[in-house]
């Protein structure tokens, strides 16, 4: 599984962020939020209606890319204090 994963401080607090592809057998991306080792809550991305795609490694890389990234502008933005 390839996926993401950063850390990053807001307002004194410590974030976690695990983005990653849970494979053709369960064909979602899932993010995991983490404030200071606790997990705050997950969210998830289905592209079952892409498994035929021929892109789709191409797919699947934008989504967790994207995901991750708006996950990680939300906690700066303040969404998870």
């Amino acid at each position: 599984m390839n996926g993401y994963n950063n850390r990053i401080e807001f307002k004194g607090q410590s974030y976690i962020v695990q983005t990653q592809d849970k494979g053709p057998g369960c064909p979602y991306v899932e993010s995991l939020i983490y404030r200071s080792g606790r997990l705050l809550t997950s969210k998830r991305a289905p592209y079952s209606a892409f498994l035929t795609n021929p892109d789709l490694p191409a797919i699947l890389e934008r989504m967790m890319e994207d995901q991750h990234k708006r996950i990680l502008e939300e906690i700066v933005e303040g969404r998870f204090d």
